[in-house]
C-alpha cells in the first residue's frame, strides 16, 4: 500500500525549481525597467510563484491515483473552457486563448490541457499497457487528444498545440509504443504539411517565413534580430544587471515572456545562461528519474509527460532566441512571466512529487 512519505519529497528538484523562479523574477525586474505600463510585472510573477509553491505542496500531498476517478470530470472541463474560451475569449498577440471567468483571474484553458492530457492518456495508457501494440488501443489514445489539440490549434495557438503533441508522445514512447507506429505517424506528419500550412493563420505563416528567408518582411524579422544582438553582445560575463542595451532601450519587443532568455545571455552572458540551463536540465533530469524509479505505470507516465512538456519548451525557446527555430510565443519554463504556466508547471511539479513519495 502507497503510503505518504515526505523523505520521498524531491528537495534537490523542489530547490532547483525555487531558484529558477525566483531568478526568472529577477530577471522580469531588469526586462521591464522604465515601462510604466509594465512595472508590476515583477512582483506579480512573485505571487505567482508564491502560490505555485503553496499549490505545489497540496498537490503533493494528495495520493495521485486517488485522482483517477476525477480524471475525466476534469478533462471535459478543460474541454468546456477551451470551447468557451474560443466564443468568449480575449485574443492576444494574434491568439484568442484567454478568458476571465466573473471578472476574476484570468484563465488560460490552453495551460490546463497539458495537466488534463497527461492525466487522461497516462491513466488510458498505463491501464492497457500490455496492448500497447494493439491499434485499436493506440487509436483510442488518439482520439483522447484530438479534441483539446484541435480546440487549442484553432484559437489559433499552433505552438501549445505542438506542445501538447510532443507531451502526447513522449507518453506514448514511454508506454512502449512500437517503431512501426511511431514511424507511421512521423511520414503522416510529413504528408499532411501542405494541409497544415493552408490552415495556418497568417501570423503563423510569417514567422515560418522570415525564419526561412529572414528578408521577407524585415519589421516581423526585427524582434528576431534584436534578440540575436542580445545573445551575441553578452560575451562571457555579460553587460550586467539593468544594462542590456537591447532591452533597457527597448529595442526588443516582449522581453519579458519569449524573449527572457535574450536578455539573460546579453546582462549575465555566457556563464549566466550557462547556469540557468544547467538549473533547468537539472530539473529535468530529477524528473526523468523520479518517472524511471516509479513501479506504477500511471505514474511513471504521468510524470513522462511533465518532462517532455518542459524538456521541448525549454529547446524551442533557446532555440527561437538564438535564430535557430521560428518565433512560437512560448514561455520559457520557470522563468518567463505568466501566472497560468507558473501555476500549471507547478500542479506538474506537485504530482510528480506525489508520484516520488508513494513510489514504494
Amino acid at each position: 500500500m502507497m503510503r505518504l512519505n515526505w523523505r520521498q519529497f524531491d528537495w534537490l528538484l523542489f530547490a532547483a525549481i525555487l531558484l529558477v523562479s525566483l531568478f526568472g523574477v529577477v530577471m522580469i525586474q531588469s526586462a521591464v525597467k522604465g515601462d510604466p505600463e509594465l512595472t508590476s510585472f515583477p512582483k506579480r510573477q512573485a505571487i505567482y510563484v508564491g502560490l505555485g509553491v503553496i499549490l505545489m505542496f497540496l498537490v503533493a500531498a494528495f495520493n495521485y491515483n486517488l485522482l483517477r476517478s476525477l480524471i475525466f470530470p476534469f478533462y471535459f472541463l478543460v474541454l468546456a473552457l477551451l470551447v468557451l474560451v474560443g466564443a468568449l475569449g480575449q485574443t492576444i498577440f494574434g491568439a484568442q486563448s484567454w478568458i476571465s471567468l466573473f471578472g476574476l483571474f484570468p484563465i488560460q484553458p490552453s495551460e490546463l490541457a497539458k495537466v488534463a492530457l497527461a492525466l487522461i492518456l497516462s491513466n488510458y495508457l498505463a491501464t492497457h499497457r500490455e496492448r500497447i501494440h494493439d491499434l485499436r488501443v493506440v487509436l483510442t489514445g488518439v482520439l483522447f487528444i484530438l479534441p483539446i489539440l484541435v480546440l487549442v490549434a484553432i484559437q489559433p495557438d499552433l505552438g501549445t498545440a505542438v506542445v501538447l503533441a510532443v507531451e502526447a508522445a513522449f507518453i506514448f514512447f514511454v508506454a512502449g509504443l512500437p517503431w512501426r507506429y511511431i514511424l507511421g505517424a512521423i511520414i503522416l506528419a510529413i504528408l499532411s504539411a501542405p494541409l497544415a500550412w493552408n490552415m495556418l493563420a497568417e501570423h503563423q505563416r510569417t514567422r515560418i517565413l522570415i525564419f526561412i528567408d529572414p528578408t521577407a518582411d524585415p519589421d516581423a524579422y526585427f524582434n528576431v534580430k534584436q534578440a540575436l544582438v542580445g545573445v551575441g553582445s553578452g560575451g562571457l560575463w555579460g553587460k550586467g544587471y539593468g544594462q542590456g542595451t537591447q532591452s533597457q532601450l527597448h529595442f526588443l519587443r516582449v522581453r519579458h515572456t519569449d524573449f527572457i532568455f535574450s536578455v539573460i545571455a546579453e546582462e549575465l552572458g555566457f556563464i549566466g545562461a550557462s547556469i540557468l540551463l544547467l538549473l533547468l536540465f537539472f530539473i529535468i533530469w530529477r524528473l526523468w528519474r523520479i518517472a524511471s524509479r516509479s513501479e506504477d505505470p500511471f505514474g511513471q507516465l504521468l510524470v513522462a509527460g511533465l518532462t517532455g512538456v518542459i524538456l521541448f519548451q525549454t529547446l524551442v525557446v533557446i532555440g527561437m532566441n538564438m535564430g535557430l527555430l521560428p518565433v512560437t510565443g512560448l514561455p520559457l519554463p520557470f522563468v518567463s512571466y505568466g501566472g497560468n504556466a507558473m501555476l500549471s508547471l507547478m500542479i506538474f511539479i506537485g504530482l510528480a512529487q506525489s508520484v516520488a513519495m508513494r513510489r514504494t
